[in-house]
């Protein structure tokens, strides 16, 4: 008796990775708060050089907005979540947190 082993035919697979699409942190013009106090928030928040936290600040000033960090979306909402941590204060009025949006990166 004769035992026959099946062939299996060629499968010409081509894996491809799906990467997950970026998203961009936002940081909104705001007339309330310092100068200082913006770069401070961005300097810690992003760990980016005083003059780039500078640059950001002020194309969010002329623009009304300034992308200023773009990644994953998990870590694109832990950004948002440690700027809104940040507030200012003067006297007894608290200004509150930076505006800062989360937006999927355009082309994505």
């Amino acid at each position: 008796m004769a035992v026959e082993t099946p062939t299996l035919p060629d499968v010409d697979e081509e894996t491809t990775t799906r990467l997950l699409p970026p998203y961009n942190v936002i940081l909104l013009n705001d007339d309330h708060h310092s100068m200082e106090f913006v770069v401070m928030v961005l300097t810690k928040v992003f760990s980016y050089a005083v003059e780039k936290c500078v640059d950001l600040m002020m194309r969010a000033h002329s623009e009304g907005r300034s992308v200023v960090w773009t990644g994953s979306k998990e870590v694109a909402e832990l950004k948002v979540e440690q700027v809104s941590t940040f507030h200012e204060k003067r006297g007894e009025r608290d200004l509150g947190p930076l505006g800062c949006d989360l937006e999927p990166a355009p082309g994505a």
